[in-house]
This record gives C-alpha cells, sequence and structure tokens, in this order.
C-alpha cells in the first residue's frame, strides 16, 4: 500500500500529467477525487487556500504545483528517471513551456463552443453557470488567447513538435520518456477530449504516434481513498519531509509570509516559513482537523510576501 495520495479529478490537465508519470514508474498511489471548483473544504484544510488541482500529500506534508511534484515522485522512485542527463537542460525549458505557453493555447482552443459543448455534454445549466465564475476567479487579469490565435500558435508549436520527432525517435529527446514529455503530454490529451476540435492534430501524425506511447505508459496502480481519510494521514503523522532553510535568501526561519502563485488561482496561503531555497518554500500551517502541516511549493512561479503587522 503507497503513502502517496493523489488529490485530483478526472478532466484536470495537471493531473493527468502527474498520473502518466506514476504509470510511467510503475508506482502504486491512492487517489482522492476533489471538486472541480469551490468551494474545497477539505483541499482547503489541507492547502490553506491552495486551490489548483492536482496536489500531493505524503503525511502532513503537502506538495503544491506538478513540477514539485514530479521532483517529489523523482526521490521515491528514481528509475526510469523523469531527468535523464541525455535529455540535459533543455528537457527542462521545454517542460516549463509547455506548462505555460503551450497550456494556455490548448486550454481556450478546446474550450470554444464546440469542444465546450462536447466536454461538458450533459451538465446542467446551473454547473455551467457556477464553473464559468469559478474559472473566471481564478483567472481574472490574464489576457488568454482568442480562439483564432490559440489555433495559430497551436499550429506553429505542434509544428515545432512535429520537427522533433522526424527522426523516428521514441519520445521528445529520445528513446526514453522525460519531463518534457508528460508536460507536453497533457495538452494534447485535453485537446483529445474535445473530438470536434482535435482535428487540429490531424496534420501531424508523429506527433499523435508520440502521444499515443505516452498514454500507453498508463497510470500505475491506484487505490481509492477518502478525503476524510486523507484528513485524518496528515493529523495523525508524526513527523515532515526534512526542508533547508536558506537564511541568506532574505527571509527569517518563521517568519510570518503567504506564498501564491504569480500568474493565476493567485490565492494566497499563510504560515510560518520553515523551509527555503532556490528551488522550493515551505510554510507550516495549522488546521483544526488536518493538524500540523508543512506546505510545499516550488520558487519559479510563486511569490513570497512578508505578512503585515496587525
Amino acid at each position: 500500500m503507497s503513502d502517496l495520495i493523489l488529490h485530483h479529478y478526472a478532466g484536470s490537465p495537471f493531473s493527468e500529467k502527474v498520473r502518466l508519470i506514476l504509470g510511467y514508474k510503475g508506482m502504486a498511489w491512492k487517489s482522492v477525487i476533489v471538486p472541480v471548483m469551490l468551494p474545497k473544504p477539505d483541499v482547503v484544510a489541507l492547502t490553506g487556500g491552495y486551490r489548483r488541482t492536482p496536489f500531493m500529500q505524503m503525511g502532513a506534508d503537502i506538495y503544491c504545483d506538478t513540477a514539485l511534484m514530479c521532483r517529489l515522485i523523482e526521490r521515491l522512485a528514481p528509475v526510469p528517471s523523469l531527468y535523464p542527463a541525455a535529455a540535459g537542460g533543455a528537457a527542462h525549458i521545454v517542460a516549463q513551456w509547455a506548462d505555460s505557453a503551450l497550456f494556455w493555447c490548448a486550454v481556450p482552443y478546446t474550450m470554444q463552443p464546440a469542444g465546450a459543448a462536447y466536454i461538458f455534454a450533459g451538465a446542467p445549466p446551473e454547473f455551467l453557470k457556477a464553473f464559468g465564475a469559478d474559472r473566471a476567479a481564478m483567472t481574472a487579469g490574464m489576457r488568454r488567447p482568442s480562439t483564432a490565435d490559440a489555433q495559430a500558435q497551436l499550429l506553429t508549436y505542434l509544428a515545432w513538435l512535429e520537427q522533433q520527432l522526424s527522426d523516428a525517435r521514441s519520445f521528445l529527446f529520445g528513446e526514453h520518456a522525460c519531463i518534457a514529455d508528460f508536460s507536453v503530454a497533457q495538452s494534447i490529451w485535453y485537446m483529445r477530449r474535445a473530438p470536434p476540435v482535435a482535428t487540429v492534430l490531424t496534420p501531424f501524425p508523429k506527433t499523435i504516434a508520440w502521444f499515443e506511447r505516452v498514454q500507453a505508459l498508463g497510470h500505475g496502480s491506484q487505490e481509492a481513498l477518502g478525503s476524510d481519510d486523507a484528513l485524518a494521514i496528515a493529523a495523525t503523522a508524526r513527523q515532515h519531509d526534512p526542508c533547508e532553510f536558506d537564511a541568506a535568501q532574505g527571509f527569517e526561519f518563521g517568519a510570518s509570509v503567504t506564498i501564491s502563485a504569480s500568474d493565476y488561482a493567485t490565492d494566497p496561503v499563510a504560515g510560518s516559513l520553515v523551509g527555503l531555497s532556490n528551488d522550493e518554500a515551505v510554510l507550516e500551517r495549522r488546521d483544526p482537523r488536518a493538524g500540523t502541516l508543512h506546505v510545499h511549493f516550488p520558487r519559479i512561479g510563486f511569490q513570497i510576501k512578508k505578512e503585515k503587522p496587525p
């Protein structure tokens, strides 16, 4: 039985990225299904307000953002590696591009009326209204491409991928999958959920064949877990994952801070800063149901702010 808990829902692209990585690693994991929109009381109890999906749990340690979650998975199961030496630093660069630029073309393109009608087929009007309001709040202030702009950008991006695969390699950086493959695959997966608009992929047969190889890796072995059980696991945990603290970065150990994403879903999470490095920041916070938690964030894409005294 695995101690690794993934909090996710079926239609979440970033969740699919992590599920495929767990499949690549051949890992067993526990599956907690979270609501697709607010309110999320059990999520907030664990994360302190971080509302993106997915997040990962190990006891009373909560890991936010898939970039950080992937490093945790790599530490737990280093073979096969997500970061093979042969892929070099370029794999990280492509993964970050895919998690941002590619993703934010794929989503608005897929959610044009023909795609949205397919994805939300059978959903009642009140759900559609609530979902739209929830996502509007998450992305307030963001400038997303129009359908026409998203399609033009996607065609360019897909041509780049097709060129990368033109020498008959199995994966983006050679014969073995790496972090870049899974970051790119989530957007292809999301578009393919809406066949009426997934025709944009048709001119790119090598990319389609590559995606099918990634998808064939599966999701590993999962066991359903209730959110109440996940809260109980956190509350009864007796230790936290060790973390380093670099006081030269301008924050004191135990300082009251908030951490928030810098692009969308910027809800701040407050706590005491107990971990700090170039790669990670860790907040300690307490919840009546979940106990004392350490919430982990990557440094890239997130901002730390000192809380103002009352």
